[in-house]
């Protein structure tokens, strides 16, 4: 049997619904914020999201991190529309999750096993795997209960004494030495990937860090003409890329490395501690911000505050506010006198706002578009140059520029 010309395989896109809450830690706007970040995540992950949950609540319950009524309302929802997946945008506890799928019937996920998934299907070298293995684990070996519900006792009497127990701490053990081994086998790559460091000379290191899908990665391609994979989802890149750049005639190491975002995991964070050293070492750091994001100043202060938990946040710093051709505002009729919001403010507004005021490097550009990237080279000259003279001041006339030499 011949299939017709115009005859497509669809493949299949898993359904999800996301559900947040308002409460005291984050009032509505933040929460509808997060759940569109939630979103994109899903949709990274290949998920199709079919509806949005919010509940105002002062705390999560304890039993079903939402209320009763509200967890109700969810499940008819995907029962009538035939959901395969309830995703929560904050990490649940294991009774959480054991409740919530025992009432729904269907797959729950939080906040933090999306970001894994992700993480996992994104890793590419053995070291990107590794590190992504070990998260997993750590994230799994409180939750076993919910995976051996199968195995509860049903009815008492002679022999049915805790199988289900046995087989939990069996799998326990299990999961224990094999995060022993992941844990030894970073050691070792550790010890190699700082190896590589120190073989690098002393040549500057300049590191790029920023909020996830903000550009690192296409302005890692412009500046040093190399071909990191770049794309329009969340965590593109995982593994850390270290290329040779030369700008002018001044040469020095750029790395991209993984982008940073709210909430994120914490066993990411120490699984991934040997991607953070390349930030951790460099001598410069070139904060990417996305401009034309709505709320990128949260977005700034969630990389400022993961730098200093890192321990870089003492690093020299340019602030790159890249996407310039994206960004839009809602210009203000002339007679209108009531106060300017983010929303009214232009791009000239912003460049002489505290940007130009607290942090005297900063730089506006559009990586896409490669607006003003001359402007943005020379600022990289300047501050390369400073840190290179430092250490080899017998050859800084080789890195004089004509108008330097005046």
């Amino acid at each position: 049997m011949t299939r017709p010309e115009n005859f497509e395989i669809k493949q299949y896109q898993e359904t999800a619904v996301l559900v947040g809450l308002i409460n005291r830690d984050q009032d509505e706007r933040e929460a509808n914020e997060y759940l569109d970040e939630l979103e994109f995540l899903a949709h990274t992950a290949g998920a199709v999201v079919q509806k949005k949950f919010l509940q105002k609540m002062e705390l999560p319950n304890t039993a079903t991190f939402v209320g009763k009524g509200k967890l109700e309302e969810i499940i008819n929802f995907i029962k009538v529309n035939d959901t395969d997946t309830i995703i929560f945008d904050d990490e649940l506890t294991p009774t959480q999750l054991r409740n919530i799928e025992r009432e729904a019937q269907c797959k729950v996920l939080d906040r933090t096993n999306l970001i894994l998934d992700i993480f996992a299907s994104r890793a590419q070298t053995a070291h990107a795997k590794t590190q992504v293995e070990l998260a997993q684990l750590q994230y799994t070996l409180p939750r076993l209960t919910r995976m051996w519900t199968h195995l509860e006792r049903q009815r008492g009497g002679i022999g049915m004494r805790g199988p289900g127990e046995t087989q939990i701490e069996t799998d326990r053990r299990i999961i224990l030495d094999k995060i022993a081994r992941l844990k030894e086998q970073l050691k070792k790559i550790d010890k190699q990937m700082a190896t590589q460091r120190r073989n690098r000379g002393k040549m500057v290191r300049v590191a790029l860090v920023g909020y996830t899908n903000v550009g690192k990665s296409t302005l890692m391609n412009l500046l040093s003409k190399s071909q990191v994979f770049a794309e329009n989802k969340l965590f593109a890149t995982l593994d850390t890329t270290v290329r040779k750049v030369v700008v002018h005639n001044l040469p020095f190491l750029m790395t991209d490395t993984v982008g940073f975002i709210r909430k994120l995991p914490h066993g990411l964070v120490e699984s991934f501690k040997s991607t953070l050293d390349e930030v951790r070492e460099s001598d410069l750091l070139v904060h990417v911000i996305d401009i034309s994001h709505p709320n990128f100043e949260d977005q700034i202060n969630v990389v400022n505050s993961t730098l200093e938990e890192i321990g870089g946040g003492d690093k020299p710093t340019i602030y790159l506010f890249n996407k310039i051709d994206a960004f839009s505002y809602v210009e203000k009729e002339e007679d209108d006198l009531t106060p300017a919001t983010k929303e009214n403010m232009s791009l000239e507004d912003w460049k002489e706002s505290w940007m130009s005021k607290e942090n005297a490097h900063s730089i506006f550009i559009s990586a896409k578009e490669r607006e003003n990237i001359d402007h943005l080279k020379d600022q990289l000259y300047k501050h390369v140059r400073k840190i290179h003279i430092t250490r080899f001041p017998y050859n800084d006339f080789l890195y004089q520029l004509p108008e330097d030499q005046e």
